[in-house]
């Protein structure tokens, strides 16, 4: 007979969470899961998804560039950087030339890991060369945030009707 038809139900709910998952799924259910930065962490669990590499769109018009790059701004994946970019293009965006369009087109689409982004923004990690120029030293101080602006959330979407000052 299988352990778990063996023990009862009353027994089953007794049991502290781990226990029960130890009982019912074996011990193969306790192996998988985050463990941080553990230096005896082998990294053979980990999944690696490979992500479509970074292309520049020389082509696309300046209107339909800083669009997309307010929306990719705004859906980041990680609510930190969500916040920080979608307020970051909202003040910067409109006012950005073409090079420094096509440079912030990089620096938040290249990068696979949006932590990285964020480390390099608020000085956590050294930025690598090839994302040092002039577009990360705005966001760089745009992220010291001088001015102790409350910077809890998305900026609403009403200043897109609004002309640029």
């Amino acid at each position: 007979m299988s352990p778990v038809l063996s023990v009862s139900l009353s027994q089953l709910c007794s049991l502290p969470g781990r226990a029960l998952c130890q009982r019912v799924l074996g011990p193969a259910c306790l192996r998988r899961g985050y463990r941080g930065d553990s230096p005896t962490d082998s990294g053979k669990d980990l999944l690696e998804i490979p992500l479509p590499p970074w292309q520049e769109r020389p082509d696309e018009p300046l209107e339909t560039k800083r669009a997309r790059l307010l929306y990719e701004s705004r859906k980041r994946g990680m609510l930190e950087n969500c916040i920080l970019l979608s307020l970051f293009a909202k003040e910067n965006l409109h006012r950005m030339s073409e090079h420094q369009l096509n440079l912030y087109d990089r620096l938040i689409n290249e990068p696979s890991n949006d932590w990285d982004i964020y480390y390099w923004a608020t000085e956590a990690k050294p930025t690598p060369a090839e994302f040092e120029h002039d577009v990360m030293a705005m966001l760089r101080e745009f992220a010291k945030n001088k001015k102790k602006e409350q910077r809890l959330r998305q900026p609403d979407l009403e200043y897109l009707f609004e002309p640029p000052p």
